[in-house]
Order: C-alpha cells, then structure tokens, then sequence
C-alpha cells in the first residue's frame, strides 16, 4: 500500500500570521486583543449614552419627566464608565501580580 504525504490544513481567511499558530499561542493572543476591545467598546457606548443624555438634557424644555429622564441616562453613562474604570484597574492589578500581559493589543504596526 502507497502512503499518501499530508499537507497541513490550512485557512485562508485566517491569514499567514494565525496559520502557524498553535492553539495555544492563539489563546494567548486573543485574550488581550478581547480585553483591550472590549475597552473600546465601553468607552465608546459611554460616550453615544453621555452624548445622548446631554442632548436629552438640554431640549428637555423644563419638562420635568424628560429631564429626570436625562439625569438618569447621565447618571447611569457616569456609573457605567467608572465600572469600566475600576475592572481596568483591576486587570491591571492581576497583570502586574501574575506577570500576565492581558492589556496589551498587539494590531501589527498599531501596539496599545
């Protein structure tokens, strides 16, 4: 019986840097490029929601409801960015202790 070589089994929608990654080495490159846009993400809802509210705030016309209704949003846009800031401290702290690198994204020439 003739023996067959396997190539290995490659994606192209993955690109050249992910193919020659192992499973691992791609965990560990999609953990902070998650956290880090994750980041991102928060902060960019906080600022669309302040936004929002603000506007709300300003044509509320002296209609208490509406203008409740915009403090809140405000509010709410302010506690949610301070919880954003405090899980980046606490991820910071958790980098620092264990030597883990999870607020690093690495984007080829981009680095954060």
């Amino acid at each position: 019986m003739r023996e067959i070589a396997q190539a290995p089994v490659n994606n192209p929608a993955l690109g050249p840097s992910l193919q020659q990654k192992s499973g691992e080495s791609f965990f560990q490159s999609l953990v902070p490029n998650l956290v880090g846009l994750s980041f991102v993400i928060g902060s960019l809802v906080f600022f669309f929601v302040m936004v929002i509210g603000a506007i709300q705030w300003i044509t509320s016309g002296g209609d208490k409801a509406a203008l409740e209704g915009a403090r809140e949003k405000v509010a709410n846009a302010i506690i949610g960015f301070a919880v954003l800031l405090v899980v980046f401290a606490i991820a910071n702290i958790i980098e620092n202790f264990f030597g883990i690198n999870i607020l690093t994204i690495d984007i080829g020439p981009l680095k954060i």
